[in-house]
């Protein structure tokens, strides 16, 4: 509330056409409630009022407004200023109201989830970046999305990520070879990364290490993943393909905003 009117001053420089009455950090507010407590927009839009009686000082927004705000609702994840060490992994996130996405990815079989491709720094359990896709895309295929921006100090990975040009591009950023990327038992050796990697994992053997890299921290996006599961639940409620990603996204920079604070 202290910040209200300092927000709109600055949302609203230059802006064209109608300007905003409502902050940024009120939408992301209202999202959060939402989300959590799985409302409808107009229940959320009641429930906000209610919160008005205690907080006069609060203005309220209608539901139609929150709607609209909430698909541009932009919320960035913010950069990590020094190394880290990130643990990536994807989840699968069911698809309730299914009909659109079913159509556009699966010709009217009745399956469909929507998978979410993340990485977590390990210390902070922060999230570091984020990816969704449909449940056919392969982990490995969005791995450099997820680390383009990263400055890595290591990067704890499970199989899925075991392949050539996955330890190359971790060579690339500077990661001192060999990453956490756990190998298959049958890998090659040879000259490449991946190649180097193998014979330093077959050379130490999985129990050691494991321990050098600290390996069991790799867990820990695994628990980012079951804490928002726990917060804002297991399906989403948007009905277009895009309208369910943005909801996905929204979800996890909201979780990852609320344990920051």
């Amino acid at each position: 509330m202290k910040s209200w009117d300092d927000e709109l001053e600055e949302m609203n420089e230059g802006k064209i056409g109608r300007p905003y009455k409502f902050p940024e950090s009120y939408v992301q507010f209202a999202a959060l409630w939402y989300e959590f407590f799985h409302l409808p927009y107009r229940q959320l839009e009641g429930a906000l009022r209610k919160l008005s009686e205690f907080v006069p000082e609060l203005e309220v927004s209608d539901y139609s407004r929150l709607c609209r705000r909430f698909k541009d609702l932009d919320l960035e994840i913010p950069e990590s200023e020094e190394k880290v060490v990130a643990a990536v992994d994807a989840t699968g996130v069911k698809v309730t109201n299914r009909g659109e996405w079913i159509r556009k990815y699966h010709r009217g079989e009745r399956r469909g989830w929507i998978k979410v491709h993340v990485a977590v720094d390990v210390e902070t359990k922060e999230l570091l970046s984020i990816e969704v896709t449909d449940e056919k895309t392969g982990d490995s295929k969005v791995f450099e999305k997820l680390v383009k921006d990263l400055d890595l100090e290591d990067c704890l990975a499970d199989g899925a990520y075991d392949s050539e040009e996955i330890f190359e591009l971790l060579e690339e950023k500077g990661v001192d070879p060999p990453p956490g990327v756990k190998l298959r038992k049958n890998a090659n050796t040879g000259l490449s990364p991946r190649g180097q990697a193998a014979r330093e994992f077959h050379k130490l053997g999985y129990e050691k290490w494991k321990k050098e890299h600290d390996y069991g921290k790799r867990w820990s996006v695994e628990g980012f993943f079951s804490a928002v599961k726990r917060c804002f639940g297991e399906t989403v409620r948007a009905t277009s393909p895009n309208g369910m990603i943005r909801e996905v996204e929204r979800k996890f920079a909201l979780y990852s905003l609320l344990t920051s604070i």
